[in-house]
């Protein structure tokens, strides 16, 4: 595998744990979410990655794939009811949907994106290192 091959999955992995964040973000900014733009509580968003083979001769012999987002899903059926009349957005029972996200979950999420994120980029700067000192033996 070449070095460059090597910096390139790893901006992969860098694009798509950044994405991730995003979501979890997203979700954490949005946990007591009750009313969105299309009507009724936040969805809950997960990312989905897939690592996706290269269309050369390597990728046959164990090199290294590309990682990227397949699609960001939501959950419609991750709410949890709870009764709070004074709520606007309260029915006539008094009950209000929220969101059901768990912080705690989503922290664990968004710690295990962020030591992803860190070890793509100490990947790029391996490769960048490596990069230089071949660059200085040529002088």
């Amino acid at each position: 595998m070449s070095m460059f091959k090597a910096m390139d999955l790893s901006a992969s992995g860098l694009t798509a744990q950044r994405q991730r964040l995003d979501v979890i973000a997203e979700n954490l900014a949005n946990i007591n979410t009750t009313r969105t733009a299309q009507g009724g509580p936040y969805k809950k968003k997960s990312v989905v990655l897939e690592a996706t083979p290269q269309d050369d001769f390597d990728s046959y012999l164990g090199s290294p794939e590309q990682v990227e987002v397949v699609r960001v899903t939501s959950d419609p059926k991750a709410v949890r009811p709870e009764l709070d009349p004074g709520h606007p957005d309260a029915d006539k029972n008094g009950m209000v949907l929220y969101p059901d996200i768990n912080p705690v979950t989503e922290l664990v999420h968004l710690m295990l994106a962020s030591r992803a994120y860190e070890a793509n980029i100490s990947v790029l700067r391996t490769g960048k290192a490596m990069a230089q000192k071949a660059l200085d033996i040529v002088k």
